[in-house]
C-alpha cells in the first residue's frame, strides 16, 4: 500500500459525480437518492477503516523490520569494534612481550654505586632455559666483555636454532655464542676467576627463578670445593684437579638432570677427584714428552753429524 488512507477525504456522494452510483443502488432497492448517497458514504467509510487498519499493520511491520535491521547493524558494529579492540589488545600484548624493557616501571631507587651484574645475552638465554653455561661468562673478564658488547653493538635480528627435542626455535642473534669471543673452559679458569664467577652465577640463577633446591645445590657444591684441602695445596696439580672436577660434574649434572639417573653434586666425590688429578697428571706428562720429542727432532735437524 503506497498511499496513506488516513489522508483520504470523504467524498460528497450527493454530487452529480456520483449520480450513476446512486442510481445503481436505487435499482438494487434503495428507496431514494438521499439514502443511496448515505449508503455510498457508509461503504466508503468501511473501506477506508479497513485500509487504515491495513496501513497500520504495514507501518508496524515496516517499523519492526527497521528496528531489526538497526539492531543487527548495531550488533555487527559492536562485534567489529570488539574485534578491533581485541586485535589492538593482542598487538599491545605482543609489543609488551617483545620489548619488555620498554614497559618496565621506573624504579624509585637511586643510581647504584656498586657495579651491576649484566651477563651476555647468550648467558642469559642459557640460564633462562636452565642449560649448562660456562662460568667464564660470569667472571669479571666475561662480564666486562659482555658490558662492552651490549653498549657498543646494535640488535642483530632473529635466527633459527635447534631446540631441545629436535624442533627449531627463533631466537635473537644476540643470544647466540659470539664466535669472536674466546671462552675459557671451566677447567682452565683460575681459582680467582672461579671465586668471581660462582657468586655472580648464583645471583643470576635466582634472578631467573631457578628452583631453590638447584640453587642451594650449586652453593653447597662450590662452597665444598673452596673448602677442600686441595684448594690451597702447594701441588698445583691438586688445585687443577678440583677445577677439572668442577667442570666435569657441572656438565654431567646438566646432561642427566631430570632423567632417571640424575644425582646431586652438592657432596664431593673424592674418588672422582683423584681420577681428575690422574687425568691432569697424564695430560701434563704427555705434553712434556711431546715437547721433548719436538726439541730432540729439531736438534737432530740442525746439528751436523759428528765424525769419529
Amino acid at each position: 500500500m503506497l498511499d496513506n488512507p488516513n489522508d483520504d477525504i470523504l467524498p460528497d456522494f450527493t454530487t452529480a459525480e456520483y449520480e450513476g452510483a446512486r442510481a445503481h443502488l436505487i435499482d438494487k432497492g434503495v428507496a431514494n437518492d438521499i439514502l443511496a448517497a448515505e449508503a455510498l458514504e457508509t461503504i466508503w467509510t468501511l473501506n477506508n477503516d479497513a485500509a487504515k487498519d491495513a496501513w497500520a499493520d504495514q507501518e508496524e511491520a515496516t517499523a519492526r523490520r527497521a528496528y531489526e535491521a538497526q539492531r543487527i547493524a548495531e550488533e555487527q558494529e559492536q562485534e567489529r569494534q570488539q574485534a578491533l579492540d581485541d586485535e589492538l589488545a593482542a598487538a599491545r600484548k605482543e609489543e609488551h612481550k617483545k620489548n619488555k624493557s620498554k614497559f618496565v616501571p621506573v624504579a624509585a631507587a637511586k643510581v647504584p654505586t656498586i657495579p651491576v651484574i649484566i651477563p651476555s645475552n647468550y648467558a642469559v638465554r642459557k640460564l633462562k632455559a636452565g642449560d649448562y653455561c660456562e662460568l667464564y661468562y660470569f667472571t669479571n673478564r666475561g662480564l666486562n666483555e659482555a658490558k662492552k658488547n651490549l653498549l657498543s653493538t646494535e640488535p642483530q635480528g632473529m635466527i633459527l636454532l635447534p631446540g631441545a627435542y629436535g624442533q627449531q626455535t627463533w631466537v635473537n642473534a644476540d643470544e647466540t655464542r659470539d664466535s669472536k669471543t674466546v671462552v675459557t673452559k671451566d677447567e682452565n679458569l683460575t681459582w680467582e676467576e672461579l671465586n668471581e664467577a660462582a657468586p655472580h652465577m648464583i645471583t643470576a640463577m635466582q634472578q631467573h627463578e631457578w628452583p631453590e633446591d638447584r640453587v642451594n645445590m650449586h652453593i653447597s657444591f662450590w662452597t665444598a670445593l673452596q673448602n677442600h684441602r686441595w684448594h690451597h695445596a702447594s701441588d698445583i696439580l691438586k688445585q687443577r684437579a678440583l677445577l677439572l672436577y668442577q667442570s666435569q660434574q657441572c656438565r654431567m649434572w646438566h646432561l642427566t638432570a631430570g632423567g632417571p639417573h640424575g644425582w646431586s653434586i652438592a657432596e664431593l666425590n673424592q674418588e672422582l677427584i683423584l681420577e681428575a688429578r690422574e687425568e691432569i697428571f697424564n695430560l701434563d706428562r704427555d705434553q712434556a714428552l711431546s715437547a721433548l720429542k719436538q726439541v730432540r727432532n729439531l736438534f737432530s735437524t740442525i746439528s751436523p753429524p759428528v765424525d769419529v
